[in-house]
């Protein structure tokens, strides 16, 4: 970190093969993967339990007009982020399998040190989050099957049971091979009968449903940036170059590959079931939306223990590289990570993870305004300001002045964008603080 920083040369190597510099060290296994399997992984993970959230969290604070504009308009800038933040994987022959390893390289210590912490931040709550997803699934199921439904806290305990059991057997995202597969035909089967079933109710809904955007003037500016800040969580997930040193060569060249299907066949599923459910059920959808069907219990039941399977496996990519720092910090390098020692040490890193987070959920399992937060505080900074800034920072001397312009107009723009929708996410929590109570059974 004592380098001058200043002296980068302004060139990119995106399909150096890293002969001249030793692999990082790291505890996971680092270019090992194709992109298909990188790229059914980003698809199925996006289309996680979050999305039957996303037509409340999205639509109803927007309408169809800007709704629909901010899909499409945040999609777009979100697919050119990640794909320039790709290019970025080689930086004068080194290689950068963390994010804020690059961004230490490139910026200095303290930069380091500040994407770290927007990377945890999002990362704990997201997998938070999927432990709240987790459990409202079972109990959703118990719900149905009962009169008289367990508490909330029982199905998140076992949903964050779940993901220890999950994070200990597999434990690097090179692991999860044959559990993406599985992962697929899941979300696919499940996104599919949701989509009909919705589709089918919202034939006899539409009609009816009110599509007016809730508020006051000033509350709908305030939970429009809101629901913007959804929009981008719902769209990246903060960690590209995490998941990009699994890729085996040429990296650069595939990780786009995997981004091309992330934002072309996943986007159509995440941005299908979240206006689909804003259709069919108008500004009144629920936060949950297999909790507004109507049709037999056999296919409820079955939707909800889909979302709870698919729920492990996604949001094992999340927490991954946190996985990753406390194996690489912990473990014992110079042995194998299935080795009698290690797994001694990951069944205690695990668990005392998993065992904190799921604490925390249980004693707060509202956690659907914290989406919104950690979009706007951590995700639009990570996905959209620090590319452009790598960018100006390598780039700026061999690049047009148009370029350089663009990149200083994102990262100015998308700034801006944090501050005020940070605003509108703490507003909405402060308003809804009155509703909040420790280990509600909500």
């Amino acid at each position: 970190m004592e380098q001058d920083y200043h002296q980068l040369e302004a060139n990119i190597d995106h399909e150096n093969t890293n002969k001249e510099y030793a692999p990082p060290s790291s505890a996971h296994i680092i270019g090992l993967d194709s992109w298909q399997q990188v790229g059914l992984m980003l698809v199925t993970s996006l289309n996680c339990g979050y999305v039957l959230s996303f037509s409340n969290l999205m639509l109803v604070p927007l309408g169809w007009k800007w709704g629909i504009t901010c899909l499409l308009v945040v999609g777009f800038y979100s697919a050119y982020a990640n794909w320039l933040l790709a290019s970025f994987h080689y930086i004068n022959g080194q290689r950068f399998i963390r994010y804020r390893d690059l961004m230490g390289y490139v910026y200095g210590e303290k930069m380091y040190y500040i994407t770290w912490v927007l990377q945890f931040m999002v990362l704990t709550l997201g997998n938070m989050g999927f432990i709240l997803f987790g459990g409202e699934a079972l109990k959703e199921v118990n719900s149905i099957l009962s009169d008289h439904p367990f508490r909330l806290q029982y199905f998140i305990i076992i949903s964050g049971l779940g993901f220890f059991m999950f994070a200990f057997f597999i434990p690097t995202m090179s692991a999860m091979r044959a559990w993406i597969r599985a992962s697929t035909v899941i979300t696919f089967s499940y996104t599919i009968i949701l989509l009909v079933l919705m589709i089918k109710e919202g034939k006899t809904n539409s009609a009816k449903n009110s599509y007016e955007i809730p508020g006051s003037k000033v509350g709908k500016v305030f939970n429009g940036f809101g629901a913007i800040s959804a929009i981008v969580a719902c769209n990246t997930t903060g960690v590209l170059p995490e998941i990009q040193s699994t890729l085996r060569e040429p990296a650069v060249k595939n990780m786009r590959k995997a981004i091309g299907l992330q934002y072309s066949l996943g986007l159509v599923f995440y941005y299908g079931v979240s206006i689909v459910g804003y259709w069919a059920y108008g500004s009144e959808v629920s936060e949950y939306l297999p909790k507004e069907l109507k049709g037999p219990n056999w296919i409820k039941v079955l939707i909800n223990l889909a979302v709870f399977l698919q729920t492990i496996v996604s949001q094992h990519m999340y927490v991954t590289p946190i996985h990753e720092t406390l194996d690489t910090n912990f473990l014992q390098l110079e042995e194998s990570i299935h080795s009698k020692e290690n797994i001694k040490r990951r069944i205690f890193l695990r668990f005392a993870f998993f065992a904190g987070n799921t604490f925390v959920v249980t004693a707060l399992p509202f956690m659907g305004n914290f989406v919104n937060l950690f979009g706007s505080l951590a995700l639009i900074p990570v996905t959209f300001v620090f590319p452009s800034m790598i960018f100006l920072k390598v780039k700026v001397k061999t690049s047009r002045i148009e370029n350089n312009m663009w990149h200083c107009f994102n990262a100015v723009l998308f700034s801006l964008l944090a501050v005020v929708s940070t605003i509108s996410a703490l507003r909405l929590i402060v308003n809804n603080v009155r509703q909040y109570h420790f280990f509600a059974d909500s």
